[in-house]
């Protein structure tokens, strides 16, 4: 267990309010985002359903002074590899997303990639390893 800083509390929080939005929007009107964005709209709603999920255990660590280290791990883990693979998934050709699309995938990989590097200095700033 780790004492969290305010900086891993915030990034974790602010990360779980931006996948909460986002898996409200693709889980609800995936049709509409599919047509809008070219991508399909089975992946949207997968990707939705998902962040579900990941907005609940986000949200719950960011509500923690004192968390398990493994989790928040975790998360740092996969906000970096989501970045990455957003990227891979544009460059993969598996899908043709329109220009909105491209766009879109680009600025979520960038704010994920944000809140991985602000996740991780906040776990850095975080004070030292405790007993449970």
């Amino acid at each position: 267990m780790i004492h969290s800083s305010q900086l891993l509390r915030r990034a974790l929080l602010a990360d779980a309010v931006f996948s909460g939005i986002s898996a409200i929007a693709m889980v609800l009107d995936a049709g509409a985002l599919a047509s809008l964005l070219g991508l399909p709209e089975a992946l949207l709603r997968e990707t939705g359903l998902f962040l579900i999920a990941y907005t609940a255990l986000v949200g719950w660590l960011g509500s923690r002074t004192l968390l398990p280290k493994g989790p928040v791990i975790l998360v740092v883990a996969g906000n970096a590899a989501w970045t990455l693979a957003s990227i891979a998934l544009l460059l993969s050709g598996a899908v043709s997303p329109n220009l909105l699309g491209t766009i879109v995938i680009l600025a979520q990989a960038v704010a994920t990639g944000v809140f991985a590097e602000l996740q991780y200095v906040g776990m850095r700033r975080s004070g030292d390893t405790v007993a449970t």
